[in-house]
């Protein structure tokens, strides 16, 4: 690692973006009903950080990361390609909310847990943390030293999963 690397800001995730890292890097986004997709490797300390906005593509274009029908899939092919295999992959889903009120007929939030959830039991990769649903946005700041996803919403104290 150079000085460069020590002064570089950790990256902020835009919606449909996907950052791959590796230790010590960090890096954060703020969701609402879209959901943050991390994917890290331990032993290999690699690691993906996906700003899923909705959950299927259905033929439209985008970047990969915009629908949880593309972002995953290229999420896996991509960390496959760095030699973090699907095996050892450690998913953590967080996001999901409601932002714009419950019980109406579009519930964005709700489809796009389901669709990520869905994908990723599709390709036999179980998930180890969830932080989904409620009302409220949240930061993520994932650590692809420790794999860790820290999420603060505001007025509550920050949680680690």
């Amino acid at each position: 690692m150079n000085a460069a690397t020590l002064d570089r800001k950790p990256p902020t995730v835009g919606m449909s973006q996907i950052v791959f890292l590796e230790q010590p890097e960090t890096a954060h986004s703020v969701f609402g009903s879209c959901i943050a997709l991390t994917l890290f490797h331990a032993r290999m300390k690699l690691g993906a950080i996906a700003h899923i906005v909705l959950p299927r593509s259905s033929g439209r274009e985008g970047q990969p990361g915009k629908f949880a029908d593309t972002a995953i899939p290229y999420m896996l092919t991509q960390l496959t390609a760095r030699g973090a295999r699907g095996s050892g992959l450690v998913p953590k889903l967080c996001g999901g909310a409601s932002m714009f009120g419950g019980g109406g007929p579009i519930q964005i939030g709700e489809e796009n847990v389901t669709a990520v959830e869905a994908l990723l039991k599709e390709a036999r990769i179980p998930i180890v943390g969830r932080h989904l649903g409620g009302k409220k946005g949240r930061r993520v700041t994932f650590d692809c030293a420790t794999g860790d996803a820290t999420i603060e919403i505001v007025g509550q104290p920050a949680e680690v999963i």
